[in-house]
This record gives structure tokens, C-alpha cells and sequence, in this order.
């Protein structure tokens, strides 16, 4: 317990530590009253929690309406009773004590509600890393089976040609940073575009445009990326001073797309777009971007091509195919 001759005088005490529980205020003193001590212990955020009682023979109406307007718990008027003013002190400190308890364990939940916003964002970022924004979405409202039927897509492989050979000679941590350094520069470059990753398998690269959100232009989207990609190849091997070729291919069609498996699930294309897709990739030269003549078609006259002779396409038979060249001046 502390007590202090005048107002003056309390404040300095109040302010010079740890808040005090709780102040008995007197109204009637000199130089500062008490009603202006309550007013700067209110106005002050290090105090403004603690608990005011009055003591003061002002017994008026207003007197006790002034003083719990500006802020006091309690006023009591003389003469005192000290039973009650006993009880009435540890009511306002239990008072008090189970305020800092809440206090407390809401700070603690805030944390707690802090941590759990994070780690929510966490998962929602990884979800976004595995899956199309459009299924994640789906996924996080619960659904359990998501599969869709596409039209018009166009689906895009391009396969590294030697990097087989380049990776024998390194250790794992450079290799995986090789194809992390290429692949990051793809994904950048999909992105951009509107196109979404399908996946990687080894050190190739699956993309489409037009699943699961439907575009107008699937395939002009497809060989923004396959030129493109060609770019990036160029420029990681001039920063890596390397020689990887690439070899890519499309098709244009319908396909089916969902989600498949119950602990690591995957996003994945199916159907004979996917297919012939991925023939245009493994019979293309090296270096070339090989298309089917759905996506030539789709393509029109907006591109330059290189017509290559009649191959046999497993599952689609003898089919003309077409080296994508770049895109046509103006």
C-alpha cells in the first residue's frame, strides 16, 4: 500500500512503476482534486484499467454521478464503515484479477487464432502448388469427387533431350537444382500465359491450356509457352553453361480431367488428346516443336510451320504432323 498527500503526488507514484490494483481517492484536496486524478488516470492507457474507488464526504447526487461518470467503480461517502470498505476493495481486486485472466487468455487466443491463420494460409499455398486455384477451391468446400469433361483443349509435353547423360555426371543436389532452376523459369512463363502445370515427370514438362477453366485460344496459348520455353532453355544454358536441347509436342481436342487418389491426390488429363499429345513430343526431332494437325488448324495462319512427312501415330494411325516454327511477322 501506497498513499500520497496530494494529487500531485499520487500521479507521480502511479506513473513511476508497475499500475498499482486499485486507487481509494479522496475528491477534497489540495491544489488538484480528486475528479482531476481520476481524469488523467483515465486518460492515460498505462492506467486507464485501474479500478477508482472515491472516498469523500461529498455525498450529493451529482457529486457521486460526476465521479462515476469520469471513470470510478465505486463511491463511498464518509463516514466510512470499514467492514464495507473492506469488501467492497477485495470485490473490485477479484474483480480486477479475473479482468488480467481474461485479459490473459485473450492474448492467448489471439496468438493461437494468429498461428492458425497461418497455418491455414500455409496449406492454402500448398494447395495452390499442387492444384489448379478452381479445384483447390473445390477441394476446401469438401468436395470428394471432382472430375469434368473439356471440349477444347490444348495439351503440351516437351521432354529434355541429354540431360540424362549431363545428370550421371553430378550429384543429387545439383541435379535436382538444374531442373529446379529450368522448371521454375516454365512455371513463370505458364503462369503468364493462363496455362496450368500438369506436372513433371523425370525432366519433362506437361502443361494445357484450357483445363479446368475453359479459354478461347488453347492452342495460341500452347505455342506462346512452346516458343517460350525454347527461350528459357537458351538463356539457362548460356547461365549454366550447358547444351540441353528440347524436344516438344501438342494436340488439340477434348479430354477428361479430376482428381484422383485418397492420401496423395493429383490432378491429372486423360483421353486421346493426352495421347497423341504426348506421340507429337516422343517422335519430334530434336530441337522441334512438333503439332498435330488439330492444333495447325487451330493455330491458322498466325504461325509459320515446317510440314513434315506422314508418321505413324500409335492409337491415331499415319497422321501428317507439322513443326512450329514461330510465330508470323506482324
Amino acid at each position: 500500500v501506497k498513499v500520497a498527500s496530494s494529487g500531485a503526488r499520487a500521479l507521480r507514484i502511479v506513473r513511476s512503476g508497475t499500475p498499482p490494483q486499485l486507487v481509494l481517492l479522496d475528491v477534497m484536496m489540495p491544489a488538484m482534486d480528486g475528479y482531476e486524478v481520476c481524469r488523467q488516470l483515465k486518460a492515460d492507457p498505462a492506467t486507464r484499467e485501474v479500478p477508482v474507488i472515491f472516498l469523500t464526504a461529498l455525498a450529493g447526487v451529482e457529486d457521486e454521478a460526476r465521479g462515476l461518470a469520469l471513470g470510478a467503480v465505486d463511491y463511498i461517502t464518509k463516514p466510512l464503515s470499514p467492514p464495507i470498505l473492506l469488501a467492497r476493495v477485495k470485490n473490485h481486486l477479484a474483480l480486477g484479477a479475473l479482468h488480467e485472466l481474461d485479459t490473459r487468455r485473450l492474448a492467448q487466443l489471439t496468438r493461437e487464432k494468429q498461428l492458425l491463420e497461418q497455418e491455414q494460409a500455409r496449406t492454402e499455398r500448398l494447395m495452390l502448388s499442387i492444384f489448379p486455384q478452381a479445384i483447390a477451391e473445390r477441394l476446401k468446400a469438401g468436395e470428394n469427387h471432382i472430375s469434368g469433361f473439356y471440349p477444347h483443349v490444348t495439351v503440351l509435353f516437351s521432354d529434355l533431350v541429354g540431360f540424362t547423360a549431363i545428370a550421371s555426371g553430378r550429384g543429387p543436389t545439383e541435379v535436382v537444382d538444374l531442373l529446379n532452376d529450368l522448371f521454375s523459369r516454365f512455371d513463370i512463363r505458364a503462369a503468364r500465359l493462363g496455362l496450368e502445370k500438369i506436372k513433371t515427370i523425370g525432366d519433362a514438362y506437361m502443361c494445357a491450356a484450357g483445363v479446368p477453366v475453359e479459354v478461347p485460344d488453347p492452342a495460341q496459348r500452347c505455342a506462346e509457352m512452346a516458343l517460350g520455353m525454347q527461350a528459357d532453355l537458351r538463356d539457362f544454358n548460356a547461365a549454366r553453361g550447358l547444351d540441353l536441347a528440347m524436344r516438344s509436342g501438342m494436340h488439340t481436342g477434348p479430354l477428361v480431367a479430376g482428381v484422383i487418389g485418397s492420401s496423395k491426390f493429383s490432378y491429372d488429363l486423360w483421353g486421346n488428346t493426352v495421347n497423341i499429345a504426348s506421340r507429337m513430343e516422343s517422335l519430334a526431332a530434336t530441337g522441334c516443336i512438333q503439332v498435330s494437325p488439330a492444333t495447325r488448324e487451330a493455330l491458322g495462319a498466325a504461325y509459320e510451320f515446317e510440314e513434315n512427312e506422314a508418321i505413324e501415330v500409335k492409337g491415331a494411325g499415319r497422321m501428317v504432323t507439322y513443326n512450329l516454327l514461330r510465330r508470323t511477322a506482324g
